[in-house]
């Protein structure tokens, strides 16, 4: 095997590793909101539809990203990074200052799951997003 066949195996296997953990962050993060919704935050306003919304996005985000082609790859994940760093940042304005009349506390059921979840996620497919950058060109 010569060392760019090599290199090239390693990049795809890296590429699918952090498409996977991506999909299953962002799965994890539909269904956390979708758990919260059934348990009650669909009664708030503008915040329950939300919730409903992040949980369809984020179910199909993560099916996106495993069966995107190579050429789409960076901006599927890119979009996964963005919605996942969009809802990290609604958490935190819900916890600190309130978000359409709605305060959250760190209290809150899977309140911390979510952090480190959506904050992985951000990760994650930031750095796919370079790397599919990066075999592209």
């Amino acid at each position: 095997m010569t060392t760019t066949t090599a290199q090239a195996r390693s990049s795809s296997t890296l590429t699918w590793g952090l498409r996977f953990l991506g999909a299953v962050l962002l799965a994890a993060m539909g269904w956390l909101h979708l758990d919260l919704w059934f348990d009650g935050y669909r009664t708030i306003a503008v915040i329950g539809p939300a919730f409903l919304l992040n949980a369809v996005a984020g179910f199909a985000l993560a099916v996106l990203l495993l069966v995107v082609p190579r050429r789409l790859l960076a901006g599927a994940a890119a979009l996964g990074a963005l919605a996942a760093a969009g809802t990290l940042a609604a958490l935190v304005l819900s916890t600190t200052v309130g978000l359409f009349g709605f305060v959250e506390s760190t209290a809150a059921p899977l309140w911390w799951e979510t952090l480190w979840i959506e904050a992985g996620a951000v990760v994650v497919l930031a750095v796919l997003t370079v790397v599919a950058v990066r075999r592209r060109g």
